[in-house]
């Protein structure tokens, strides 16, 4: 059912003519962005312990030269690629992307890491094992691992292997990971046996569950970045990483009587459900072509749901079986994250592939009132390489202290930021670690931001060779 300009301008007359804040991340913020100065508060209410401003303070280089903190905090090597063993021995994988944390056994942490690997196998020097049993296509390097963390103990397993280009991913209200392919490589390209660019879904908590991989088809075969999942109304929320042109947003509706729990995706037929593109539109029921020409916050559109002609892509990419004023587009759709009743969708940047330019932006979804929301909007970064200013947000999740935590991927220096409720941004991390020489600096993106299950620590990756780490300190309460 189409959503009519009457229905639109019904919805948004609800939130205050579509400026007001929903859920409770609100309207965040434009950048650069230099901290700010309002007070911090602690979980229970009491002050922020000398903390000025939001955040936690200034960031401290690392005599390691891994991670520059506030004072207070501290982090620990969870997996280091060629560094760290798996359980059969080879060396952890590299290229570490998507993450997500759930509760082990014992009071354990399972983490289920994504391994970003595009390409011929033989093109890395450590790729995800290929474990019998757990391999999609012997040819491909990609896949996930499984992580287990204890306080004096860590130990790491393949949860699938002979994927390619393994990147955001997301977790399932079923205790579930579904990991996403961003590539549409086909079998015969690169050396590959089998067609690419799936979703899968891998149990971190039964082995035996993630045996003879089979990928969902019915959710479209294309350049998957990430994918939520909607647990009232069942549906699957998918962004496209890809350009020429533009990637688009995807929502997947199961068939009727269908129930999801762990592993029932796989048993689904390849053209189970509806998949379907959005189709933005504003207050004046004026189609809107590409997300980038919102240029300020608070903007709201309607979204309507237009049918994929072919999911599979057989012969056409799946973004390309539209034309002009069927869907709207955006550049470099990443991560996602479900609260507050919607979800969260980032739009790393856009350059000159996009109608206007920008250096990140985050849109929330509203499935009940089917409204597309900017509440984050990063201008062009003047300079990447002086601390204090942000650019191209990928990996995000929704803070327990208030926010989102954005996990960077621009030029120049790279970051772990917070966003307040109320339009602040502050630093929690930055990576020290040069890739590039002295004169030409290079350091590679932050991935996988995510919370443990009791919120005590921050897992991220740097993607680049491959680390996940685990941050703790004295969290707080943001103020908005």
């Amino acid at each position: 059912m189409s959503l009519t300009r009457r229905d639109f301008a019904r919805k948004t007359a609800v939130t205050g003519a579509g400026v007001a804040l929903a859920g409770s991340v609100g309207a965040l913020a434009t950048a650069p962005n230099a901290l700010a100065s309002t007070d911090t508060e602690s979980a229970d209410g009491r002050p922020g312990h000398g903390h000025v401003g939001v955040g936690y303070g200034p960031l401290l280089p690392d005599p390691d030269g891994i991670l520059a903190l506030p004072a207070g905090f501290k982090y620990r090597i969870i997996t280091y690629s060629g560094r760290t063993k798996l359980e059969s021995g080879e060396f952890t994988p590299s290229n570490h992307d998507g993450t997500s944390t759930f509760d082990g056994p014992r009071g354990a942490t399972l983490l289920v890491n994504n391994h970003e690997l595009a390409g011929p196998r033989a093109d890395w020097p450590h790729p995800v094992p290929l474990t019998e049993g757990l391999v999609y296509d012997p040819a491909a390097a990609g896949g996930c691992t499984v992580v287990e963390v204890r306080r004096d103990h860590v130990a790491e397993w393949v949860g699938i292997a002979g994927t390619a280009t393994n990147c955001a991913g997301g977790n399932t209200p079923w205790g579930t990971w579904l990991t996403c392919e961003e590539t549409e490589d086909k079998a015969g390209t690169n050396g590959f046996t089998k067609d690419h660019g799936y979703v899968f879904e891998v149990d971190p908590a039964d082995r035996r569950a993630n045996r003879n991989p089979k990928p969902i088809k019915a959710l479209g075969r294309y350049a998957h970045e990430a994918v939520v999942v909607d647990p009232k109304r069942g549906h699957l929320y998918l962004t496209e990483d890809a350009s020429g042109p533009n990637g688009l947003l995807y929502r997947w509706t199961p068939p009727e009587h269908f129930h999801h729990g762990r592993g029932r995706l796989r048993t689904l037929a390849d053209d189970a459900g509806v998949l379907q593109a959005f189709k933005c539109f504003d207050s004046g029921g004026k189609f809107v072509d590409d997300l980038s020409r919102a240029t300020r916050i608070g903007t709201v559109y309607g979204v309507d749901w237009v049918d994929v002609p072919d999911r599979d892509a057989k012969t056409t990419s799946v973004r390309k079986q539209f034309t002009a004023g069927q869907v709207t587009r955006a550049r470099k759709l990443e991560g996602m994250w479900w609260a507050d009743g919607g979800t969260y969708v980032v739009s790393s940047y856009a350059r000159d592939e996009s109608p206007v330019q920008h250096d990140g932006a985050v849109w929330f979804y509203d499935p009940g009132r089917r409204t597309l929301t900017l509440k984050v909007l990063i201008g062009v970064n003047p300079d990447p390489s002086k601390e204090g200013n942000f650019d191209g947000p990928d990996n995000i999740t929704v803070s327990p202290y208030g926010g989102l935590v954005i996990a960077e991927d621009g030029e120049g220096l790279q970051h772990l930021f917070g966003a307040t409720d109320s339009g602040r941004t502050y630093p929690i991390a930055r990576n020290e670690l040069n890739l590039g020489t002295e004169s030409e600096p290079e350091y590679s993106e932050f991935t996988g931001v995510t919370f443990s299950p009791d919120g005590k620590t921050l897992y991220a990756n740097i993607q680049t060779p491959g680390i996940m780490l685990a941050i703790t300190g004295p969290w707080k309460r943001q103020k908005r």
